[in-house]
């Protein structure tokens, strides 16, 4: 899920990167110390990121990946285990395709969670639907925390709690990058339990620079069933192909194609 007022939601990893001076430039640039910015507010960090999230939206046309997920299940009546290899592609304004390209394990998760994943994320592109989960100050709260300083690059922490509960939103915590303001990292739970036999919901939610755009690159879910049970679903999102992006804030169309690294590279929903 692209992170944009015209997505929804979940739904970027962390920029963990270091600028590293030039050898040839000397002891004395070396040693000088980088002006710091003074921090903004909350209410400055969410205009920032609205407005760049607008940009990439608009920016980005076109783009293909490909999606692994997992399900494991431990508890009563039995442990299941399901996997399913997806690969996506996206075309402005809001149209995604999927194609299984191979599935193996419990053939009830596939057909009832991981297609219904599939499902909900075409519904999360319908107009409507991204008005009322966009992540902007008309569907959410925003409070400015402290940096733990945990995740380098992801300057600002935001809680963020919805104000009405709706199934593509979520309440916790996000990290936003302050070069670019998109999201770094979510840390939530669902605003509306999915299900009544599930008592609890933990996202972790993290994602990758490709080119000038934040896309997913790693979700775990881990549910807390009120039979006792725990499930845990994982994805993964590599081989990102840009097929058609114009540079941000130019209205004139420059096709691109560039490829990400997979997920288990350096981090920098969009």
């Amino acid at each position: 899920m692209i992170i944009a007022r015209r997505g929804p939601t979940l739904l970027v990893p962390v920029l963990a990167t270091l600028v590293l001076l030039p050898l040839n430039r000397g002891l004395a640039d070396a040693a000088s110390p980088v002006p710091s910015r003074p921090p903004l507010t909350a209410s400055q960090v969410v205009e920032k990121l609205i407005e760049n999230n607008d940009a990439r939206a608009e920016a980005l046309e076109s783009y293909q990946g490909r999606r692994s997920y997992q399900l494991d299940y431990v508890g009563f009546p039995t442990n299941l285990h399901a996997e399913m290899t997806v690969d996506m592609s996206y075309q402005s304004p809001a149209t995604k395709e999927f194609i299984v390209v191979s599935e193996s394990g419990s053939k009830w998760i596939i057909n009832h969670i991981f297609k219904r994943l599939l499902d909900s994320e075409r519904e999360a592109l319908d107009t409507e639907n991204r008005q009322r989960t966009a992540l902007d100050n008309q569907n959410y709260n925003f409070t400015l925390l402290p940096n733990p300083g945990e995740a380098q690059g992801c300057r600002y922490v935001l809680a963020v709690e919805p104000k009405i509960s709706n199934k593509f939103l979520f309440r916790g915590r996000i990290w936003v990058d302050d070069r670019d303001f998109a999201i770094c990292r979510i840390e939530a739970e669902p605003a509306q339990n999915p299900s009544f036999w599930i008592k609890r919901t933990e996202i972790h939610h993290t994602y990758l620079k490709v080119g000038d755009f934040w896309l997913p690159s790693d979700n775990r879910s881990v549910s807390s069933l009120r039979l006792g049970g725990l499930a845990t679903l994982t994805i993964r999102y590599e081989d990102y192909k840009i097929r058609q992006a114009h540079a941000l804030n130019q209205l004139v169309p420059m096709p691109v194609s560039l490829t990400s690294a997979t997920s288990s590279a350096p981090k920098p929903t969009n």
